[in-house]
């Protein structure tokens, strides 16, 4: 049976919270009898998604809400 892990892909500071987020990357392995074939990426996100949608201020693409803000 295939194996989803979320993983740290990299750690920023972000000027919408003021702290440092971790950006994640949810990553399927394969089944053990498909070894041949490599992780997927399937979904990426903030580990500060939640806390930052409860805010005024618009999120950012990593948090889900506003796709047109790149702000790392």
């Amino acid at each position: 049976m295939a194996f989803r892990t979320w993983q740290v892909n990299k750690i920023k500071y972000c000027e919408l919270v003021g702290h440092e987020v971790a950006l994640e990357n949810e990553v399927v392995y394969p089944a053990e009898h498909l070894p041949d074939q490599p992780p997927r990426v399937n979904a990426h996100r903030c580990s500060n998604a939640i806390i930052c949608n409860q805010t005024d201020k618009p999120g950012c693409i990593w948090s889900g809400t506003n796709p047109d803000r790149q702000p790392l």
